[in-house]
């Protein structure tokens, strides 16, 4: 049986273009049949360096270019965008044409397209984005259960256009919606960087706060924040921190009272009060990670869009209504606003967190818990959690690390370090180094590098209380000194190395949520180098459920005796979630009482191998270990499997939006969700090793 025929794509453009011909370089299905643009140096020296024919004019393409990407700036900005998407369309290729287009080019490109019997579609960009998509598959499902109260939402005025289709994903409609103008700004102020409107957007009350202000010459590189939004119901407010996320989930404060109006604060009816006052959903990466990773992945969804609406043979005009009304409302605002203030400021100086934050992770006017240190998917501890020990316990696993290695270095040196040195023996680790995420203290770091001498490792380990003990473990060996790369990188946006030969994921997966995960196969699978390997630990549970509390190790040093009890439940908040709860208690010599108890508390996703396999798009088989230990799975690439740049959501997994209504709902973005993992018998785990983001 013959391989597909690749759909093969044009992209016009060389500088925000790179992200499209990246996304078409490295998504199955596609290939890049040349570079179109002007004819500069730069532009054909690129063309080069991607081993593919360098064009200057439509007229010289050849048969067989299926539809083109203009990332090309429109009329609006100055730009021949349009007249170049016509004149592709005139030789009947599809195009994806760049925003921002004024509504009048849109309407007669999508005319155009229909005479020419071709797709046109308008990508704004954003709604792709992965921690967007997050956001708008939440907000979905967040609407369906409870009326929306409110929107607040903050731009930059040259991202308006993108963040009306957000508004539209997020809500599932955009009708009806109704603006007044911006509040009027006060006399001798001085300039005012912010322009704030009210109105009604799905019939829900809206604040729009606008950055009105642009350097016409170099617009990304001054806004002074990206696209937030706030989203509030009866149950709590949903809100983008950033188009980079992360999205956050804040609980509605109620406190019930009695009937001499004191507040209530235990016994009947007082759980709720137990909930995470935030919850921090998904990961933030490097603005490196930005570029290589978030903006190709949703172009590349932007793509399977345009391709899917040529394969059905869509009529490009009925099908582009709902994008005619998102140009709609962002032109009613755009003259409601007026032109923007034009600027041209300094190059300005972006600050590390450690510049705000002092290195203890604390201002030094603040005596209490630091913020933590490393974006997680989860909540801040609460009473009796992670935090409840010390002024420095503020994240998982960091409270409990310095009595991690009394339980887990045995359970390391008996069932998972042997299973996996077995397993490197005799692969291939030529290709790249060994990559483990999640490293905790280093006790499967340092039995690899003992197994295989010649092995560069990178281990990366979020949490500092683990990482402490990892790094004076490497620090302590000359030869893990030499060959072990410590790294505070969390998954999925960690820094990779652009070839791998193997992964070890120990106990992290579950800490993230499903988007998390996909970005984290996708990074995983672009990288993996061929005949390379991933092992999996899986925890031996797939489904929530109660594990009562139950001392399972102790442990003598000196005059002290440690035990350690673990237990775990439902989440109450989180459906297909668990919370996971350690308990360390010192005594000193036989008395009774503890003289120190120490709490530790993760949320835990259960998976199991299907869950794996389908979510990577490898093959995962089990891998042998001892009789009780948490299982571990082995993962490859299929032998006659091409080398994946790109890992389809799995089930489990939100596909998120993209794709434009149909003509019987023209306002209604769609979502689709996978399946729920199938249940399995469970067993009570081994502590999970780290990974400080969930």
């Amino acid at each position: 049986m013959s391989a597909p025929t690749p759909f093969r794509v044009l992209v016009c453009g060389t500088n925000f273009g790179r992200f499209y011909a990246e996304a078409v370089h490295r998504r199955p299905g596609y290939a890049l049949a040349g570079i179109l643009s002007r004819g500069s140096a730069a532009s054909r020296a690129y063309a080069r360096s991607l081993g593919v024919p360098y064009y200057t004019d439509p007229d010289d393409l050849p048969a067989g270019v299926d539809a083109a990407c203009v990332a090309v700036s429109s009329s609006i900005s100055g730009g021949q965008g349009t007249e170049l998407a016509r004149a592709l369309m005139d030789r009947g290729i599809h195009v994806l044409q760049e925003h921002p287009v004024h509504l009048t080019e849109l309407t007669d490109n999508l005319r155009h397209a229909r005479r020419r019997g071709v797709r046109y579609r308008l990508n704004t960009h954003y709604p792709h984005v992965a921690p967007v998509r997050a956001f708008t598959d939440a907000a979905r499902r967040l609407v369906a259960r409870q009326r929306p109260l409110f929107v607040d939402a903050a731009t930059p005025v040259h991202l308006m256009h993108p963040l009306v289709d957000i508004l539209g994903q997020a809500l599932g409609t955009l009708r009806p919606w109704r603006f007044a103008d911006p509040a009027p700004l006060p006399a001798g102020g001085g300039p005012q960087p912010f322009r704030s409107l009210h109105g009604v957007f799905a019939g829900v009350p809206l604040t729009l706060r606008v950055h009105h202000q642009l350097d016409p010459s170099d617009r990304d590189n001054h806004a002074l924040h990206w696209h937030r939004i706030s989203l509030g119901t009866e149950g709590g407010v949903l809100t983008l921190a950033d188009t980079h996320g992360p999205v956050l989930w804040s609980p509605r404060l109620h406190i019930g009272r009695d009937d001499d109006g004191r507040f209530v604060l235990d016994g009947p009816g007082t759980g709720h009060l137990g909930l995470g006052t935030t919850a921090v959903v998904g990961e933030t990466g490097t603005f490196r990670t930005v570029f290589s990773d978030l903006w190709p992945e949703a172009v590349g969804r932007a793509l399977d869009g345009l391709r899917e609406a040529a394969g059905r043979g869509d009529d490009a005009l009925r099908a582009g209504q709902y994008e005619l009304a998102v140009c709609r409302i962002w032109t009613d605002l755009a003259a409601r606003l007026g032109p923007p203030e034009i600027v041209r400021p300094g190059t300005p100086r972006p600050l590390a967190v450690s510049d705000v934050f002092p290195a203890d992770g604390r201002s030094p006017a603040s005596p209490g818990p630091a913020p933590a240190a490393h974006p997680r998917s989860g909540t801040r501890p609460g009473p009796g959690e992670a935090g409840g020990d010390g002024p420095d316990d503020t994240a998982p696993y960091s409270p409990s690390a310095e009595f991690f290695d009394l339980v887990a270095a045995e359970h390391t040196a008996t069932a998972s370090a042997p299973a996996i040195a077995a397993l490197l023996a005799d692969a291939d680790l030529s290709t790249g180094p060994v990559v483990d995420i999640g490293a905790g203290t280093g006790l499967v770091t340092e039995a690899v590098a003992r197994a295989r001498p010649d092995a560069e490792i990178v281990a990366c380990e979020p949490s500092v209380g683990m990482r402490a003990v990892l790094t004076s473990r490497v620090f302590s060996d000359p030869d893990l000194r030499s060959r072990v790369t410590v790294t505070a990188d969390a998954a999925p946006g960690l820094d990779l190395p652009d070839r791998i030969s193997a992964v070890l994921l120990c106990g992290v997966l579950g800490h993230l949520d499903a988007p998390a995960r996909a970005l984290l196969w996708r990074r995983l699978n672009h990288r993996l180098a061929p005949g390379g390997l991933v092992v999996v630990e899986l925890m031996g549970f797939e489904e929530p459920l109660t594990l009562p509390e139950t001392r399972l190790a102790t442990a003598t040093a000196g005059r002290h005796r440690y035990e350690w009890s673990f237990g775990g439940a439902p989440d109450e908040t989180e459906d297909g979630v668990m919370r996971l709860r350690s308990t360390w208690r010192v005594h000193r010599d036989d008395a009774p009482e503890a003289v120190r108890e120490v709490h530790d508390s993760y949320r835990w996703a259960p998976f199991g191998l299907k869950d794996v396999a389908a979510e990577s798009g490898l093959t995962a088989r089990a891998l042998p270990t001892r009789p009780g230990a948490p299982p571990l799975a082995v993962l490859t690439r299929a032998p006659d499997a091409p080398h994946a740049q790109g890992v389809p959501p799995g089930p489990g997994v939100p596909a998120g939006p993209g794709e434009p209504p149909g003509p019987d709902a023209p306002d209604t973005p769609r979502t689709t969700t996978g399946p729920s993992p199938s249940p399995s018998p469970s067993l009570v785990p081994s502590p999970p090793t780290t990974e400080d983001h969930r």
